[in-house]
């Protein structure tokens, strides 16, 4: 796995949370059969795969139109990502990685929760999107890099599909304590790739 694979794979797994995602999955499905479980699952992780793609190939063109630069969002989604990373390791929810407290509560009264909140935004959230920008938009028209992070987000999507798979069984064998460390190992990774993107953005600009 080359170096852009790989820090693309560390950053779609630290935003999507593909455990994290199974846990309140299985919370928010406790009433659903298996079958409706799978159905959901595959469909949420569809609909999130279609719309990250989309932010993948069509990303980096809005950002030239909008007339921001690849060192604005490199500084930019370090940042955003960072933020994440405090709040993974102080185990705290947060809107760009999970759904908030309102965002939950509406979730309980859907029979259906693949499109909302699973697809979005539990998987393609916020920090997702940014991630899937910046990292697109960083290889350019290099297909050899895009394929890549191409390749590192299938890779997440096909974890977290797998992970919602076995929720019930996750949530069981890790619980809590154990989510929420894991959650901050994952977080400390990210912490450091956030700030690697932002020493880069600012090396590549004039301001440095």
């Amino acid at each position: 796995m080359n170096e852009t694979a790989l820090v693309a794979f560390a950053t779609f797994f630290a935003t999507v949370g593909p455990i994290e995602a199974a846990a309140l999955f299985a919370a928010l499905t406790a009433r659903s059969t298996a079958r409706e479980r799978r159905i959901m699952a595959f469909k949420g992780v569809g609909i999130a795969m279609v719309i990250l793609l989309l932010f993948s190939f069509f990303g980096g063109a809005a950002l030239e139109r909008l007339g921001i630069t690849l060192d604005a969002m490199r500084v930019a989604g370090g940042i955003l990502l960072f933020l994440i990373a405090v709040d993974m390791v102080f185990a705290r929810p947060s809107g760009s990685t999970s759904t908030t407290e309102d965002e939950t509560d509406e979730a309980k009264r859907r029979q259906d929760i693949s499109v909302f909140p699973l697809a979005t935004p539990l998987i393609a959230g916020p920090g997702t999107m940014g991630a899937v920008v910046m990292l697109s938009a960083e290889a350019g028209n290099d297909m050899v890099k895009l394929s890549s992070v191409i390749a590192a987000l299938m890779a997440v999507l096909a974890i977290c599909l797998a992970s919602l798979m076995v929720s019930s069984q996750l949530q069981r064998i890790f619980g809590v304590t154990g989510l929420n460390v894991l959650s901050r190992v994952v977080g400390v990774l990210l912490a450091a790739l956030a700030v690697q993107f932002v020493f880069d953005g600012l090396k590549s600009s004039f301001l440095a």
